[in-house]
């Protein structure tokens, strides 16, 4: 276990020690032992040169125009969206992901998905939606952890969550911190479903969520406080294969992070013809396959995917629970696109700082257009690929 740094583990504690409310989740997670699998070739990257468009398998797509007039980039995914898409700030929703919680609803919708532990070696995904508003059924949610907050921050966006644990009381109450809470005064905006046990039954729509973010007079426009270009985007007229890596990309075909999330042990391939990884999980007790959203039918798939080690602690409380340091300048990961892999040192420096990914010539990583998923894991665990 690797130790986060004291003041953040200390101002923690204290909160621990003078109580800042009652703890929102009341439920406990099962334990697991940890799943072993090999540690990931090290390597060193050589100077970095423009995307290559000529590595085969990867079709450069002409993207130079918006399909309408008057679209712009989006923030998220640079993909071409409306301006009012693209000017408002997304949602970032707490979703369970454990047998109980399967299926999910309108999770392929994200943009952006975060995975990473909680307590008991379960996971929990933060979905970042932009275009939210239209959504009929998204869920189900569940209770906040502190380093989720840290992440929305990044994108400026409404932070949605089924209540928490008593140690992020002073973080929701943050001046800059906006949110909807299903178990504070936005009770409204939440709904269960008859179909499954609490507490995997919370859901909510995105008129829900635009009814109760207007009712707390929160801007819908982005606030000056996160940086316009989180990452660094490349069109897909000139996709980024790592050709220019060389032999030092590694092929990365088939992602297998159960060494990191036992519980879910979920895993990736790489589809050549559309130039996209697919989602699929070992679901403990339960289902082996792809990891389907239960609103559209589709497999979760994305075009980048971005492993992140962090250091973390037990906080030695009753459930289990534990911090990450998401503020960093001296851990590395990955960074996975068009089948290949490098090897990347990350940095998160304020609270609404964008975490930016460096190859190891510390160049800023260039990801594809379309969706990402950031894997979120502790120092010490380890992943395969090959």
């Amino acid at each position: 276990m690797n130790k986060v740094k004291p003041w953040l583990l200390v101002a923690l504690l204290a909160m621990c020690l003078t109580g800042c409310g009652p703890d929102h989740t009341s439920e406990t997670e099962p334990s697991t032992s940890e799943s072993e699998s090999a540690t990931p070739p090290q390597v060193t990257i050589p100077e970095a040169s423009s995307p290559d468009p000529t590595s085969p398998g990867v079709a450069p797509v002409d993207d130079t125009l918006p399909p309408r007039e008057g679209m712009v980039r989006s923030r998220l995914t640079n993909e071409w969206v409306d301006p009012t898409v693209a000017s408002t700030r997304p949602i970032a929703v707490i979703i369970p992901n454990e047998i109980a919680a399967i299926p999910h609803y309108n999770l392929s919708e994200a943009s952006v998905l975060y995975e990473a532990n909680t307590e008991g070696r379960t996971t929990r995904l933060m979905a970042v939606y932009e275009d939210w508003e239209k959504l009929d059924k998204i869920g189900n949610i569940r209770s906040l952890r502190s380093y989720y907050a840290y992440w929305a921050f990044e994108w400026d966006a409404f932070i949605v969550h089924y209540g928490g644990p008593f140690f992020i009381n002073d973080l929701m109450a943050q001046p800059n911190t906006q949110h909807v809470d299903g178990l504070g005064t936005d009770g409204s905006a939440f709904f269960r479903s008859n179909d499954r046990e609490k507490p995997h039954n919370v859901y909510t729509t995105g008129s829900n969520l635009a009814d109760a973010i207007q009712r707390k007079e929160y801007p819908l426009e982005y606030r000056d406080l996160c940086e316009k270009d989180h990452y660094r985007f490349t069109p897909k007229a000139s996709p980024n294969t790592l050709a220019q890596y060389g032999k030092e990309a590694k092929n990365a075909t088939y992602i297998d992070m159960s060494g990191c999330y036992p519980l879910t042990r979920c895993y990736f391939e790489y589809n050549e013809s559309d130039g996209l990884y697919y989602r699929s999980q070992h679901l403990a007790g339960g289902t082996d396959g792809p990891h389907v959203d239960a609103a559209t039918g589709q497999q979760l798939a994305f075009k980048n995917i971005l492993v992140q080690t962090v250091k973390w602690e037990d906080l030695g409380l009753d459930q289990g629970y534990m911090v990450f340091q998401c503020h960093d300048t001296t851990h590395d990961g990955w960074f996975f696109t068009n089948g290949k892999g490098i090897h990347v040192t990350w940095e998160k420096t304020t609270d609404y700082g964008a975490t930016k990914y460096y190859d190891d010539n510390g160049n800023e990583v260039i990801l594809n257009t379309g969706k990402t998923m950031v894997c979120v894991i502790q120092d010490g665990n380890n992943f395969t690929f090959r």
